[in-house]
């Protein structure tokens, strides 16, 4: 039998200024009729705790709502935001972006599956780049984190480059985004994780 899975809490990142889509609330864009927070929550159902990074809004799934810090601090900055406002202390926590709409509790898995034993596991698009999707080890992220006043601006992969990480592959959309109109007028109507090809 297969080891279970770690348990995890989650950061969803949903609180970025959305300059390529006219500064809307990137939470509140619906690909399919469901919103991007929606389907983010639902990626991370299993979760013991879910913090979200962004303005509060009602949702159908628990999350507690934070604003990072600094304001506009960029990702890291919102990570670490979010990790602080755990209550929870699990061994891991996943980091996802709002804007990933084919995420799915099967990605998480994968995931948590590959960070078992390591610092953690990236999604990777088909080039090989890493996503912000991501299962970090707490302990591990808390020993690289920047101190809170070197957050802003702090690039994710300088801080996460000490990191032993391993890249776990995206399966079909999973490493689709929503940056621009565009990229939402492309994903409407694509095959996603509550749709069939």
């Amino acid at each position: 039998m297969p080891d279970p899975l770690p348990t995890y809490a989650a950061v969803v990142l949903a609180g970025g200024r959305a300059t390529r889509l006219d500064g809307v609330d990137k939470a509140g864009v619906e690909v399919d009729g469901r919103t991007l927070l929606a389907r983010a929550l639902d990626a991370v159902a299993d979760a013991v705790e879910v913090v979200v990074v962004g303005e509060s809004v009602p949702t159908a799934l628990p999350a507690t709502f934070v604003v990072e810090d600094p304001r506009h601090g960029g990702p890291v900055a919102a990570l670490l935001t979010g990790r602080d406002a755990l209550r929870a202390d699990p061994a891991y926590v996943a980091v996802l972006a709002v804007d990933m709409p084919h995420l799915t509790p099967g990605t998480l898995d994968r995931l948590r599956a590959a960070a078992a034993g390591r610092d953690g596991a990236a999604l990777t698009d088909p080039d090989g780049r890493r996503q912000l999707a991501l299962v970090l080890d707490v302990a591990r992220l808390d020993a690289v984190a920047p101190d809170r006043e070197d957050r802003h601006g702090h690039p994710v992969h300088r801080m996460l480059s000490g990191l032993d990480l391993v890249d776990v592959a995206a399966l079909g959309r999973e490493h689709r985004d929503v940056d621009t109109w565009s990229d939402l007028r492309d994903l409407a109507g694509e095959p996603g994780p509550d749709r069939t090809p």
